[in-house]
């Protein structure tokens, strides 16, 4: 099994985030906010799930040579590293 990625990492990204903005998205924002998604970027097949790690087994159970792109729904980002900005109450 080749599990090597194919593409660089700004073309791995920029695939990525297409679909997301463009299949992805759309259809599973309204009931998966904070759930993660591992989206296959050469076919677009997609698995959803509250564990990252499920949701990325699952997808690669599916199609075993998929390249996974991960993002947390309703986030541009999977994790958060760095200050971030505090809400005063």
């Amino acid at each position: 099994m080749d599990t090597e990625p194919r593409y660089s990492k700004e073309d791995f990204a920029r695939r990525g985030d297409e679909i997301y903005e463009r299949q992805v998205g759309p259809e599973v924002e309204a009931d998966n906010e904070g759930k993660f998604v591992a989206i296959d970027i050469e076919t677009g097949a997609y698995e959803i799930d509250a564990d990252e790690l499920v949701a990325s087994d699952r997808l690669l159970a599916r199609h075993p040579e998929a390249q996974v792109w991960l993002r947390k729904i309703g986030s541009r980002y999977v994790r958060h590293f760095g200050p971030r900005q505090r809400h005063v109450a």
